[in-house]
């Protein structure tokens, strides 16, 4: 058994270099007319040609230039990076809006479970009127509104 599988598995390794090793063979009749064969012809002076598998070289529709191929291959790099540093920026955009948000809300509760509120101004310090409560409620309303708000597109 061991034997059959070691003869089985070197007949499948050397097939394919057997297949690959056909040679093919062009020559020029006596009318100048170039032939080619499988099989080299009696009488006739022949060259062996080398014959390589695969797509022909001769149909250069589907397949570009190198130079080609390295463009697009630099234009999709790029367009990768640009979308990775607009993933940055958007990231970055969240990231500042949800500060945004946090300090803003932070602000609004202070103002809402204060009576009292004092500010800095001008090296002193003061408290505001309940005008100015109002006005300072009213404005972190609004940053809330905003930042912690659905994102909306510029």
């Amino acid at each position: 058994m061991n034997r059959k599988t070691l003869m089985l598995t070197l007949l499948i390794a050397v097939a394919p270099s057997m297949a690959m090793s056909a040679s093919v063979y062009k020559w020029t009749d006596d009318n100048g007319v170039t032939h080619y064969g499988d099989r080299q012809p009696v009488g006739a002076n022949s060259e062996t040609v080398n014959v390589r598998s695969g797509t022909s070289s001769g149909s250069d529709s589907g397949r570009s230039s190198p130079q080609q191929r390295l463009d697009e291959l630099q234009e999709q790099q790029q367009k990768k990076t640009d979308r990775e540093n607009e993933t940055a920026v958007e990231a970055a955009r969240r990231k500042q809006r949800e500060a945004n948000c946090e300090t803003a809300r932070a602000n609004l509760k202070v103002i809402e479970s204060n009576a009292r509120i004092r500010v800095e101004e001008d090296g002193e310090q003061r408290y505001l009127a309940p005008e100015e409560i109002a006005e300072q409620k009213v404005k972190f309303e609004e940053v809330v509104a905003e930042s912690c708000g659905p994102e909306t597109q510029q």
